[in-house]
């Protein structure tokens, strides 16, 4: 079934694109989807949700972040049927919601960045469009009169100066809202507020409505939860449930299966390379294995695909691990008990499947027991001991102190980005997010630095 809404004039994307009205997801659509589009949708919106995440989590400015969405959606969201691009827009959303709502941590991101994404989208509209949607959330907040007007204009003109705006005028239409309607207004005094009512501008609308609207997504998530738990997941658990428990991990870029630039790594270079290029988690995987001769099978899985993924040939990799368990378990139980796991990750045991090198998704999600040393250390590490590990990579100063920043704010792909920044003195305007890009960023710079030294 299609859905038909009303059609108009819009900046966003594109002003010669006639596109439908933002939609506000109230219920959902009686649509038939393919499996693949089920899950290509999702990928396809993941990717603007997590281009603004990066953004905000970079401390982008409110312009640079507007730019930013209608970029992300203009690559990331059209279709080549015009009148396609609603369904994929609200497909996408519900698939979403779907994977975001099983656990607080993924309904809280899910619905910062689906407000943020709203609140910019919304931004790009018309006067008359966010009238609109006024009209459909159904507020019932009055006008203010011309005579009450008239009693507060001083006030109403004080707070336009303050925030560099020109005084209002008695054609200004001004909303009078319970204060908790408009946190954000409120927090940066951007309005006038008396007896609990804040007085709300024509052209300050869309705090009232991207208030309507976060209220009304988070509220979905709890109800989508409960269906999940409830019915959802076990009646689709051959079909659907596979895809939406993946989806909040899955990695959107190369998978790094084979090695790329940079292809092979020696076993004589291998300790030089891993003080140089390893990311955090795979060094100090590495140095825990030179240390205690031994990891647990998430560490090897870990460390064992990131060296796959850089160009340890199967044998190197053989050699390796033996050398180093041998020591503590002897050569004959490595060779019955942990060889064949190593053969299997490079596709020449049991199906012989090409295994790919974990994604930071895969590793930030994974959860580290007692004895374990795989996982992101940005989100195990104690605040001391990512500081410790951080200096012996040679990160100190501001630098220390930012990392540690974003990494109290769980932004740990951001403080890993940062690492990178400080050991290798070069941005890295893409971000990491995957430890194998790492490792070939941090070559190729190594590269250019010894060739610029060359006579």
């Amino acid at each position: 079934m299609e859905i038909v809404r009303s059609q108009r004039k819009s900046s966003f994307p594109s002003s010669d694109i006639v596109v439908p009205t933002i939609p506000l997801y109230r219920s959902t659509p009686a649509l038939e989807v393919r499996l693949e589009e089920f899950e290509l949708y999702a990928v396809q919106r993941l990717r603007v949700l997590h281009g603004i995440s990066d953004g905000l989590s970079r401390g982008k400015k409110p312009d640079e972040i507007q730019k930013l969405v209608k970029d992300l959606w203009k690559v990331n969201m059209m279709h080549p049927d015009a009148s396609e691009v609603v369904n994929k827009d609200i497909i996408s959303h519900f698939v979403l919601r779907l994977v975001y709502c099983r656990e607080e941590e993924l309904r809280k991101w899910f619905l910062s960045m689906e407000t943020t994404l709203f609140c910019n989208r919304l931004q790009l509209e018309t006067p008359e469009a966010q009238r609109a949607l006024w009209d459909e959330f159904g507020l019932p907040y009055k006008a203010v009169s011309i005579a009450e007007y008239e009693s507060v204009k001083d006030k109403l003109n004080q707070v336009a100066r303050a925030i560099g705006q020109s005084s209002s005028s008695a054609d200004t239409i001004f909303y009078k809202v319970p204060f908790e309607e408009v946190p954000d207004l409120v927090a940066k005094r951007k309005v006038f507020v008396q007896k609990g009512i804040a007085y709300v501008a024509t052209n300050q609308v869309i705090s009232i409505l991207m208030t309507q609207y976060r209220s009304h997504l988070s509220k979905a998530l709890a109800l989508t939860y409960r269906k999940w738990n409830s019915m959802i997941r076990e009646q689709e658990k051959d079909r659907l449930t596979p895809i939406v428990e993946a989806l909040s991990t899955s990695y959107l870029g190369p998978d790094y299966s084979q090695p790329r630039e940079y292809a092979e790594l020696s076993l004589k270079d291998i300790d030089q390379v891993a003080k140089r290029s390893f990311p955090l988690c795979m060094r100090h995987l590495f140095e825990k294995l030179r240390e205690d001769h031994h990891l647990k099978h998430g560490g090897r899985m870990q460390l064992g695909l990131f060296l796959k993924g850089v160009g340890l040939k199967l044998d190197d990799a053989l050699a390796f691990w033996k050398a180093e368990f041998s020591r503590k378990v002897g050569a004959d139980r490595f060779d019955k008990e942990y060889a064949y796991s190593i053969r299997h990750n490079y596709g020449k045991e049991g199906k012989r499947t090409d295994y790919t090198p974990y994604s930071c998704q895969k590793i930030i999600s994974s959860t580290p027991g007692v004895g374990d040393h795989h996982g992101c250390p940005y989100r195990h590490f104690s605040l001391e001991n990512l500081r410790v590990a951080l200096a012996k990579m040679g990160v100190g100063g501001r630098a220390l102190e930012e990392v540690i920043d974003k990494t109290q704010n769980r932004h740990y792909q951001l403080a890993c980005t940062l690492t990178f920044e400080a050991v290798h003195g070069a941005s890295c305007d893409a971000g990491v997010n995957h430890p194998n890009q790492y490792y070939i960023d941090s070559k190729r710079i190594m590269e250019s630095k010894n060739n610029s030294k060359s006579p």
